[in-house]
């Protein structure tokens, strides 16, 4: 009995030993088989790049993926601080970095991950919109996008022009531009949001002059029409109206899109999303297409204004931590970021240290943008870094477009449309 049953053990032993290694490395490779990771995610969010890392995932690490569409917006807002306050949050969740995040206490409600290997490649900038008393809870979604200058680099070289570093060059630029029958700067007041650019791609600046100036500002203790470089963005608008398009009142996003694509106007304020739609439609443009800071006062520091990505967060409730790190690890390799961009394209450099943009990616993004990355010249737009803004800033960067109103006037009105939103959110401004 006893030989018959050691018989069978060698036996099986045997079979065993006869399993392709190929079989053992498979399910080592798959250590997340039969994780699923419920995700909350917006819908542009959940786009083609997003679903090929995870379908990737799925593939080498075995998690499969749970997803909820967050509707965006205020409705989406309202979910989120709803599920905080049940502890209903889903494993992994995809929201804004900045002030947003803040008014949830992710330290209460999301995993903190200061200490995570990962972390340790995130940029200083986006760290700053992701942090709480100096611990860590968000890791970036995608890449940036910055609020500058796109230019049409053919005019610049016909002109002998350089891209300025100080308002005084730009300005001068223009006037060149003026005299030389081009149109110097694009503006599209039929979409009034994109009269914005000009004030709030010029946060760098006003930072620059004042580093606590958001800090100040949500305090109620800096306003822009008394703060040097607060009503420094302002008054530009004032050095810009003689050198608009003809039909800027009432001229398109759309519009632009077009006009820059095609050299028919020079400078245009915009959030740099812009420039893989206006390669899309014009391929051709992709070498003519570049990018500057909005200067300011100071030729050794000229900056950029950062528009930063959504991150991922993860439940400090989730049951699948191990699981959730696991993917965001692996979203963070090289190869898989690269998977990303090259699927879904770039709106601007990576929040990653040390990681260099595809070639796919167009030169005003991967070389003009990136170089303000590499010498350490940007910072958060202003909404990122404080929860005030008035409901009414398009409509005003509009008036001071056009010209209606003054950089001081426009200032002061801004001020106080910000109150209103100060005192309904408890800061106490006076």
């Amino acid at each position: 009995m006893k030989k018959s049953v050691l018989a069978a053990m060698l036996a099986a032993a045997m079979t065993v030993g006869t399993v392709p290694a190929t079989v053992f490395a498979e399910e080592a490779a798959k250590p997340y088989e039969g994780v699923t990771l419920t995700m909350w995610i917006g819908n542009t969010e959940y786009n083609a790049g997003t679903q090929a890392v995870m379908a990737k995932a799925t593939e080498e690490l075995g998690m499969e993926f749970s997803i909820e569409i967050n509707p965006g917006g205020t409705e989406g807002d309202n979910i989120i601080k709803t599920r905080c306050a049940s502890g209903d949050l889903p494993d992994i969740s995809n929201y804004n970095s900045g002030s947003l995040l803040t008014a949830l206490n992710p330290k209460e409600h999301f995993l903190d991950i200061t200490d995570e290997a990962m972390t340790q490649k995130f940029d200083e900038t986006f760290l700053s919109c992701v942090s709480q008393e100096d611990r860590v809870y968000g890791a970036p979604f995608t890449t940036t996008q910055g609020g500058a200058v796109v230019y049409w680099k053919p005019d610049y070289e016909e002109l002998g022009l350089e891209v300025p570093t100080t308002w005084e060059q730009f300005v001068s630029n223009c006037q060149a531009l003026k005299d030389a029958g081009k149109t110097p700067i694009y503006l599209s007041c039929g979409d009034t949001w994109t009269t914005q650019l000009v004030f709030l791609g010029d946060n760098y600046n006003v930072l620059a002059k004042n580093p606590s100036f958001a800090e100040d500002f949500t305090a109620g203790t800096a306003k822009f029409a008394s703060d040097e470089g607060g009503l420094a963005s302002w008054n530009k608008y004032a050095d810009l109206v003689d050198f608009y398009n003809a039909d800027a009142s009432a001229a398109k996003y759309d519009d632009g899109l077009e006009a820059m694509a095609t050299g028919q106007a020079t400078h245009w304020f915009m959030l740099t999303q812009v420039i893989p739609l206006m390669i899309a439609a014009h391929p051709e443009a992709e070498e003519n297409i570049g990018v500057f800071a909005i200067p300011g006062d100071d030729p050794e520091n000229c900056g950029l204004t950062v528009w930063e990505p959504n991150a991922w967060y993860i439940s400090k409730d989730s049951a699948n931590k191990e699981a959730a790190l696991a993917f965001l690890d692996f979203y963070f390799q090289e190869e898989n970021l690269d998977l990303y961009v090259e699927t879904i394209g770039a709106n601007g450099p990576s929040c990653i240290k040390g990681y260099t943009l595809p070639e796919s990616v167009a030169p005003a993004i991967r070389v003009d943008m990136q170089a303000y990355f590499d010498a350490g010249k940007t910072a958060p737009a202003l909404e990122f870094i404080t929860p005030v803004k008035g409901s009414t800033c398009e409509q005003i960067t509009t008036s001071a477009a056009l010209g209606q109103i003054d950089g001081a006037t426009a200032a002061q009105m801004y001020d106080d449309d910000c109150k209103k939103s100060a005192v309904q959110q408890g800061l106490g401004w006076e």
